[in-house]
């Protein structure tokens, strides 16, 4: 195993632990692939959660800005679904702190709890398991904006972009693997369902 896991590496543990997975898939938002991605399935053994973890914060070390303020930056995740991955990057990185926010419900926005509140300057990296849109991620990234933190960085453990990732323009980003799956969306019929094979519905 490389110091930073190589793509083939993470792609390998993936497949081993189920989190990868190949069929026909139907995401809560009406669009198919041929490909299932749950970072969780591996987060959920110590020494994968390591690997993934050691490896990104690794990534992010090897950037001049963050390593000078690793010991003062605080690392951040939309909900609690990063937290693995948070976890594993600030003790790696011997960050500052962990945080992340969360929804009441589906209609209202990203808040963060109550009696937290980023600092104005405060150094933060972004970080979460899988960045598919972004949508999320993008929304976070508004909302520590909001309280003039300074967002340093974003870094997810796989990019696996659809026709709906956003841009985070100049952001400095960082992904341990990238994956290409089919994507159909807007009711276009895809290569499964033309052949008359049955999705699996996803749950997000």
């Amino acid at each position: 195993m490389h110091l930073i896991p190589t793509q083939e590496e993470v792609v390998a543990v993936l497949r081993e632990t189920g989190a990868l997975r190949d069929g026909h898939f139907e995401y809560p938002s009406g669009m198919h692939s041929n490909e299932l991605l749950q970072v969780p399935l591996a987060m959920r053994y110590s020494k994968h959660q390591r690997m993934l973890a050691v490896g990104l914060s690794r990534r992010l070390r090897n950037t001049p800005e963050i390593r000078a303020v690793a010991g003062e930056v605080s690392i951040v995740t939309p909900m609690t679904g990063g937290l693995p991955v948070a976890y594993g990057v600030c003790e790696a990185l011997r960050a500052r702190q962990v945080y992340w926010a969360e929804r009441e419900d589906a209609s209202h926005p990203l808040r963060f709890r109550q009696f937290l509140t980023p600092a104005k300057d405060e150094p933060v990296i972004i970080v979460d398991d899988v960045l598919r849109t972004g949508a999320r991620l993008q929304e976070l990234k508004q909302l520590l904006e909001s309280f003039q933190a300074q967002v340093m960085a974003l870094a997810v453990v796989i990019y696996q972009p659809n026709p709906e990732t956003t841009s985070f323009g100049s952001l400095p980003f960082y992904h341990l693997a990238k994956l290409d799956a089919r994507y159909y969306v807007n009711g276009e019929k895809c290569d499964q369902c033309r052949r008359g094979i049955a999705t699996v519905k996803v749950w997000m």
